[in-house]
């Protein structure tokens, strides 16, 4: 069974930072995008960072500048650094990643992991 395991929320002050991380298990053969989306109480979930296998990434604009998303191919985990934190950054962020398992390519949603920026 593949799963996408996330780690790192918590509690930061306005400015502050954070680090989350993602690490799926399994029986993996190949990861396309890994990506972080987040939720916040009342929106719908949206796309913070996409990165791909190749290393290319992708941005919402409302993080451009200030979040850094990376990979590490051979441990099958993607990061999420998180500088200069804003309240409207607090959320749900989820990890999720474009799997080939068992001749399959599908994706898979991790838990979710809280992120909490007080002012």
């Amino acid at each position: 069974q593949v799963q996408p395991v996330e780690s790192g929320g918590g509690l930061v002050q306005a400015g502050g930072s954070l680090r989350l991380s993602c690490a799926a298990s399994g029986s993996i053969f190949s990861i396309n995008y890994m990506d972080w989306y987040r939720q916040a109480p009342g929106k719908q979930r949206e796309l913070v960072a996409r990165i791909a296998s190749d290393g290319s990434t992708f941005y919402a604009d409302s993080v451009k500048g200030r979040f850094t998303i990376s990979r590490d191919n051979a441990k099958n985990t993607v990061n999420l650094q998180m500088n200069t934190l804003k309240p409207e950054d607090t959320a749900v962020y989820y990890c999720k990643a474009e799997i080939r398992s068992g001749g399959y390519l599908r994706s898979y949603w991790g838990q979710g992991t809280q992120v909490t920026v007080s002012s």
